[in-house]
């Protein structure tokens, strides 16, 4: 046990670690004229505003939590509190950060060519994926290491939930604000082009871009991400005759973040052929390499070819979700030119087959996710279940860049 303890902990240390080498290296490219700092700086300090703004309401509520959840529970599952809630909002801040700063060098960028936009907006991603996935490990795996109870671990995962909440919530109520705002103003008063910089409040409607899909993404993910592995190793200690089932989660993760930095040596886009494609190339040879390591992992510490399967199971399941998600959001593709296209005839035809195309685009995840836990419980029961979930998210680190591109 020890063993993968301190394996999950250099794991996490050598994610944060290239995390910080890519963001230097972004920080290092040129940002272009000075208009088009004067203008990032300005989405930077505002970005920075709302965060500091939201920390001083968190940390009202943080210290009432700790507080009740010292007397009630214990000191241990209050020290796990506040050291989820602390590394949920490191994770959130260092994204906003790093994407603020990435935006004007990614523009830049592009103007030589899209692969060199695409290395720099990866980049940028990368920091905030390994980020998410690097801090997550590294406080289960230090509370696991101190207490040795998973039952304790859950206070880590109930600062993470509660974290993501105002992050996630509160940064998705602002940039929709902010977003209506910046086209109530702009373009239907003043008749000003979308996201024109004459438009004062586009900086406000650029900042909530980056508040909500980066700030509040990466928080809603590192709680999600946590929670898997928490409630896995938890179900393995009694409810599971599976051998080495506390520890399972915990090293599959691990290979989860290794697979994720060898799948971001594949991100590459060829000319100006489309970066989204690469993205994927990326995704699917990370996929590849943890369905290859996770077979020799669950062999060598359970035994079980059915806990593999489960894992599996997971794995597919993410991975079907994340093309079917691209498939009807993607602007070059059937359903999106679709809700276009009905919008010649007016507003009325536009909502309608928007709604009859966001309804249909749930079809493939909620029968890929249903097969996933039929399957997963066939194989392992409840701990399969569990299992399977760490498998869907043990690639976060670059799958989150498909769904948190900089803006």
């Amino acid at each position: 046990m020890l063993e993968i303890i301190l394996w999950s902990i250099f794991i996490s240390i050598v994610a944060l670690a290239f995390a910080a080498f890519k963001a230097v290296k972004v920080k290092r490219k040129p940002y272009g004229t000075e208009k088009m700092k004067e203008i990032s700086d300005a989405i930077h300090d505002g970005a920075i505003a709302f965060l500091n703004k939201e920390y001083e309401i968190l940390i009202i509520f943080i210290t009432a939590a700790t507080v009740i959840l010292l007397f009630v529970i214990g000191y241990e599952t209050a020290i796990a509190f506040v050291l989820g809630s602390l590394f949920s909002i490191i994770s959130g801040n260092v994204g906003m950060r790093i994407a603020t700063i990435a935006n004007v060098r990614t523009a830049e960028a592009s103007k030589s060519s899209m692969n060199d936009g695409l290395k720099v907006a990866f980049s940028s991603g990368t920091v905030m994926g390994l980020s998410v996935v690097g801090l997550g490990l590294l406080g289960i795996s230090l509370l696991y290491w101190i207490f040795g109870e998973p039952q304790i671990i859950y206070g880590f995962g109930f600062g993470a939930s509660s974290i993501a909440l105002f992050a996630r919530v509160g940064g998705g109520i602002y940039t929709k604000a902010a977003d209506v705002g910046a086209d109530l103003v702009g373009k239907v008063e003043k008749g000003i082009p979308e996201d024109d910089p004459r438009n004062p409040a586009v900086i406000a409607d650029n900042v909530g871009d980056n508040v909500g899909d980066i700030a509040g993404m990466g928080a809603d993910l590192f709680e999600s991400y946590v929670s898997a592995i928490i409630a896995t190793m938890v179900i393995g200690v009694g409810l599971t005759s599976v051998s080495n089932a506390v520890a399972l989660p915990m090293a599959l993760a691990g290979i989860g973040i290794l697979s994720s930095i060898v799948g971001m040596m594949f991100v590459r886009s060829k000319g100006d052929s489309d970066p989204g494609k690469a993205m994927d190339r990326g995704v699917i040879v990370s996929s590849i390499f943890v369905a290859l390591a996770s077979y020799f992992l669950v062999m060598f510490m359970t035994g079980d070819i059915l806990i593999f399967y489960a894992v599996i199971s997971g794995l597919v399941a993410g991975v079907v979700m994340g093309f079917s998600t691209e498939y009807y959001t993607s602007s070059d593709k059937k359903p999106a030119r679709s809700i276009a296209e009905s919008a010649k005839t007016g507003a009325g035809t536009n909502v309608i087959q928007g709604l009859a195309v966001g309804m249909k685009s749930t079809l493939i995840p909620v029968l890929v996710v249903c097969a996933a836990i039929l399957i997963s419980y066939r194989c392992g029961g409840i701990y399969g279940i569990a299992i399977s979930a760490v498998g869907m998210l043990s690639t976060l680190g670059i799958t989150l860049q498909r769904k948190n591109r900089t803006p």
